[in-house]
């Protein structure tokens, strides 16, 4: 008996022994990057602008594997049940970690406090109401007045209910006294295809994911979440300035792990 315990002792010191050399030595194969949005939307944005950064950094391939669906949910369910050792982390929005549990708390599938380890917060920045270029809209003041004579019927799209440009667009309508059609798709990309192609009326998207649209002219910007005007977009006014009070919202991406990551790791 005396043998096989002392034996067990020495398996389990010599596992652990391993482990911490093996996270000593992270990464020594390819680190997959889950991404829980469709491709061009801000979160594959922002994941495919560190992803080879960080390949640079520490000589491993950050392979970007795309899990949509039910708000995010999906991707961080399968990034909860992978293996706490750095080669799987989900690159998210803050909605799969900070709206939806809120919104769907009898059948959360995480608990997004205790079964993941936060790395680091990679992007905070505003969104930002935007319309087709074709669209006859001009002004903030313009949309009020339409949607207070046509209430329910100017869509707005987002990257799916719970998510952060759906709330900025329910506090938008509750603010002004006004209705709109929601219009909730698998990912902001979605939505901003329609935009594009004036299948929808509108959307307060963030800023990192229509910038290349904006600029180009194929859409309009009428104004933008934050407390001050944006140096990117000078020219368009905060809410406060178009009179429309306590709407300050900021979007975020960032990168965590499943629980129980090692410390070298998190670290590194």
């Amino acid at each position: 008996m005396n043998r096989i315990l002392i034996a067990l002792v020495v398996a389990l010191a010599s596992t652990a022994a391993t482990t911490v050399v093996q996270a000593q030595n992270w990464p020594e194969k390819p680190v997959t990057l889950v991404v829980n949005f469709p491709a061009g939307g801000s979160t594959d944005q922002i994941a495919r602008a560190i992803g080879p950064r960080m390949s640079e950094k520490l000589k491993q391939p950050f392979v970007i594997d795309t899990k949509v669906g039910a708000t995010g949910t999906i991707g961080a369910t399968f990034v909860k049940r992978a293996a706490p050792d750095g080669y799987t982390l989900l690159v998210t929005s803050l909605g799969p970690l900070v709206i939806v549990p809120h919104l769907m708390k009898s059948t959360m599938p995480y608990d997004a406090l205790k079964d993941f380890d936060p790395i680091t917060v990679a992007v905070r920045a505003p969104n930002v109401l935007v319309v087709p270029a074709r669209s006859p809209h001009k002004s903030v003041a313009d949309v009020i007045k339409y949607l207070k004579a046509n209430p329910g019927k100017m869509s707005f799209g987002s990257a799916g209910n719970g998510s952060s440009d759906h709330l900025t667009t329910e506090l938008f309508w509750l603010q002004t006294g006004t209705s709109g059609l929601h219009v909730p798709y698998k990912g902001g990309a979605l939505a901003i295809s329609d935009l594009l192609g004036s299948q929808l009326d509108a959307a307060f998207q963030n800023i990192n994911a229509v910038f290349q649209h904006i600029k180009a002219g194929k859409l309009r910007t009428l104004a933008i979440t934050s407390a001050q005007r944006s140096p990117l977009l000078s020219d368009v006014p905060t809410l406060a300035e178009a009179g429309i009070s306590d709407v300050e919202v900021y979007s975020w991406q960032a990168v965590v792990a499943p629980k129980g990551l090692p410390p070298t790791v998190r670290d590194k």
